[in-house]
């Protein structure tokens, strides 16, 4: 089985509230989870501190996510509470700050950890904000046993892909469709979110259907045609 986890929370630092934010007339995380809607996967699980679940609950239900409530800031141990409670063998991992996956691009990156068997898969050279990270659940749930810094237990995946001697990773350069380093597509602070307002309204006048969430489709749009 596989499970999107999502993890979100209310408290950001550089734009407070940033997951109720409208964005095209919804919450920000509403649209980051239409977005992760269109990933295929087992589940969609939605890992929040215990102090969200009243914020977030309504917009879960209506995205079809379940919540899955932890530690706020120990997000590796949040990971894995939904991991206990869901029991999946792998885990797609995003984030609540971008509203812009490459659906197309995060499903090769499944078929690509499963075909190979690797404990940690994440493309490089996407536009920032457009992956997700792909991950064996016992090789989170041996993360959260052993490490103890904190930058580990907060960015959920560093004691992987910083210890190769232990898992097998696979950090591939993303297909050429998806490249585009020079974009950025996350949230992090209001200059991000003002231009977030326009990427999202280009998109829902250029496109229909899922193809808003296709990563060819939104290069094509927000770079320009290939070469």
């Amino acid at each position: 089985m596989t499970a999107l986890i999502l993890q979100a929370r209310m408290d950001s630092t550089r734009l407070p509230g940033k997951c109720l934010l409208p964005l095209g007339g919804e919450p920000l995380l509403l649209r980051v989870m239409e977005a992760l809607g269109a990933v295929r996967c087992d589940m969609r699980v939605l890992a929040c501190p215990d102090d969200c679940i009243n914020s977030f609950g309504a917009l879960a239900e209506k995205a079809g996510f379940v919540i899955s409530a932890g530690s706020e800031d120990d997000v590796l141990e949040r990971y894995c509470t939904a991991i206990r409670r869901h029991s999946p063998e792998w885990v797609i991992r995003a984030t609540a700050d971008n509203p812009f996956v490459f659906a197309d691009a995060a499903e090769t990156l499944v078929q690509e950890a499963v075909n190979l068997k690797a404990d940690y898969a994440g493309y490089s050279g996407l536009p920032y904000g457009a992956g997700v990270e792909v991950i064996n659940a016992n090789a989170l749930l041996r993360a959260e046993r052993e490490s103890s810094a904190a930058t580990e237990r907060e960015h959920v995946c560093p004691y992987l892909y910083n210890h190769g001697e232990l898992f097998k990773l696979h950090r591939p350069l993303a297909p050429g469709k998806w490249q585009g380093p020079e974009l950025r597509l996350t949230i992090d602070n209001h200059e991000d979110y003002l231009r977030a307002e326009k990427q999202y309204r280009l998109l829902n006048d250029r496109t229909i259907g899922l193809e808003r969430y296709w990563g060819t489709r939104i290069n094509q749009l927000f770079l320009g045609p290939a070469s």
